[in-house]
């Protein structure tokens, strides 16, 4: 199966595509995770984009779809894969399309959150400054010392937790991202779930979507 997960920051996609993947046997790829082996490994693609981020610039859509395009031919992959946030952008969509082929990518689950909702999951989140271990003031509270019970850390709110970085974040999301959902539809590949819908439902939910397209 291969599949994209959208949606808002804060909209839980990397959550559930850690239960598919475990209950798969697929790797769940992120850009950001790509990109740091690929830094680490010192491939060429990999010594590129070190370059250009280590001068604070932005790595190319070309060079992205060309360390897509190396993750995804690697063994762990011949099953299946998640592609978590990426796209980002309807050029990175067309060049991803271009570069699968054939072996395209067959759905693509956006899951979709009312902004108070993330407001609400984002800015409650703390994380251990030194092991980052994630708390919620609501739902999963750290300690009333604010020191983290695993490995002693300070724990904080990032400044990408705050409210104003949030909305901001939001608005780039709607801005760059919003529209791969309409690209996605005319190629009837796009199926929509509530991401605040209870837990078990939206896993019954992403289970009928997906059992199709086990082999």
């Amino acid at each position: 199966m291969r599949l994209i997960f959208l949606g808002a920051p804060g909209a839980g996609k990397g959550t559930q595509a850690v239960y598919l993947c475990e209950k798969y046997a697929i790797p769940q790829i992120s850009t950001g995770d790509m990109l740091r082996k690929a830094v680490q490994e010192g491939t060429e693609l990999g010594r590129q984009a070190k370059t250009i981020m280590e001068s604070g610039g932005l790595v190319s859509d070309e060079i992205i779809i060309g360390l897509m395009r190396e993750r995804l031919g690697q063994p762990d992959c011949g099953r299946g894969y998640i592609l978590d946030g990426f796209p980002r952008t309807l050029a990175q969509a067309a060049g991803l399309d271009a570069m699968l082929g054939k072996e395209g990518i067959q759905l693509v689950l956006l899951f979709d959150v009312p902004e108070e909702v993330i407001l609400a999951r984002l800015t409650s989140r703390r994380t251990c400054s030194q092991c980052g271990k994630i708390f919620n003031m609501i739902s999963h509270p750290p300690p009333a010392d604010l020191i983290c019970p695993d490995c002693s850390g300070r724990i904080i709110q990032r400044d990408d937790d705050t409210e104003a970085t949030v909305l901001n974040r939001l608005r780039v999301y709607e801005e760059k991202t919003a529209p791969l959902k309409e690209y996605y539809e005319k190629q009837s590949k796009l199926a929509i779930l509530r991401g605040d819908a209870p837990l078990d439902q939206i896993r019954r939910e992403m289970d009928d979507l997906v059992a199709p397209l086990v082999r």
